[in-house]
């Protein structure tokens, strides 16, 4: 008798909370039976957890194609998933991938590629908003130390931005009424921002005080990492799949899976979804730039430059391909980070750490979102259809190449 979905699922789940026996990092958010998680406290081999996977994916593959459509996407969710899972455990098992391979068999897409030329054409165009002496990125970073976020203002100024952001989405998604969050500031990470999903609608959203904090930083952390991001996405996979459908695979995340580049990706989006250019410029000149007591005159040449700065976007993935395969040494990735993607030299080795971590995970945010921006934008023409889109997007079983459907 062929193994159902539901079956298929729970022994997904405890495949991927075995690969995190192996693999601290691998199980991002977990909230299903504490029993199957203490099952996992007995770790299986990474050959046994392959023979197990290839094992789980022959089950699907013989089952029945569903005329359903929302259970041909779930199934092919799961596939997708546990052909990830893997790629993983041949990488914990010392298999090595390129950049492109280790992207497409992870997260299931691959990033264009550009070259120093393409990139160094926009930075023209930012040289051209920063006039004056010394190098463009030395310009960039002199122009943005006007508006770094003082210590003892970053967690207004934060929850400002937040607060924003939950009541623009709370507008468009409807949330359980006892969803919250828990706001820290910490040090020494790679990141600069996490959201760490906890269950029963609960976030702890940890920003990153290492290197100086900008104010357009505000709203892209508060959109990305709350609302309308990770926190709605985990919220809406919890109460709609977990508890509405009773599709179990979504209690566990893995983070090095294409489910990442759907987050990343409906994240980054969510930010220019929640607030248009003016609608943002209005938002940090009124309520921002006052509560981080900078000068609310030079917001609209900032958003400029921003504006130019993320049409590099892609050069961080450019830069982490060729230093990870060892076409870049330490000194050539952070030449490229301070004079093609323009990053701030001391930020820069914080970046080369992140690569080291996490690999090809940089892609899931910039090629995310452009993916997740393409189709939510396909299935509409107005503000509200993208909404629903968006929200449509967050809560079921797509995996990246399905959005290229």
């Amino acid at each position: 008798m062929p193994a159902s979905l539901s079956d298929i699922a729970e022994r997904y789940v405890h495949l991927v909370l075995a690969i995190g026996q192996h693999d601290p990092s691998y199980v991002d958010a977990y909230y299903g039976p504490p029993a199957w998680q203490d099952a996992a406290a007995n770790p299986l081999s990474l050959p046994q957890i392959s023979r197990d996977i290839a094992a789980v994916l022959a089950q699907l593959d013989g089952g029945e194609v569903s005329a359903d459509e929302e259970t041909r996407l779930r199934a092919t969710n799961l596939r997708t998933q546990l052909l990830s899972m893997q790629a993983r455990v041949a990488l914990l098992g010392g298999a090595t991938l390129g950049f492109d391979e280790e992207s497409a068999l992870l997260y299931d897409a691959v990033s264009p590629h550009h070259t120093r030329a393409w990139y160094e054409a926009i930075v023209a165009q930012v040289a051209g908003l920063l006039p004056g002496s010394g190098t463009v990125s030395e310009r960039v970073q002199q122009f943005r130390q006007q508006f770094v976020i003082a210590p003892e203002r970053l967690q207004a100024v934060m929850q400002a931005a937040i607060a924003a952001g939950r009541e623009r989405t709370l507008r468009r998604i409807a949330l359980p009424p006892e969803e919250d969050f828990v706001l820290e500031f910490v040090t020494d990470k790679s990141w600069s921002g996490y959201n760490w999903y906890k269950g029963n609608y609960q976030s702890v959203i940890q920003i990153n005080t290492d290197l100086p904090i900008y104010i357009d930083r505000a709203v892209d952390l508060g959109c990305h990492e709350a609302y309308p991001g990770h926190h709605v996405y985990n919220v809406l996979l919890e109460r709609d799949l977990v508890r509405g459908k009773g599709w179990m695979e979504y209690c566990v995340y893995p983070l090095f899976s294409p489910q990442s580049l759907i987050a990343e990706g409906t994240a980054n989006h969510g930010i220019e979804l929640c607030f248009t250019d003016d609608e943002r410029l209005a938002f940090e000149q009124q309520v921002l730039f006052p509560l981080a007591g900078l000068d609310p005159a030079l917001a609209p040449r900032y958003l400029e430059l921003n504006r130019l700065l993320a049409k590099l976007a892609y050069a961080d993935n450019d830069i982490a391909r060729q230093y990870l395969e060892g076409k870049l040494d330490k000194e050539e990735a952070v030449e490229w980070l301070v004079n093609v993607r323009l990053y701030p030299a001391e930020k820069a080795p914080q970046r080369l750490q992140f690569y080291d971590e996490m690999k090809a995970y940089v892609i899931n945010y910039n090629l995310g979102q452009d993916m997740a921006k393409a189709w939510v934008e396909r299935q509409g023409t107005t503000r509200e259809q993208h909404w629903a889109a968006f929200r449509q997007l967050m809560s079921s079983p797509r995996t990246p190449a399905g959005l290229l459907d």
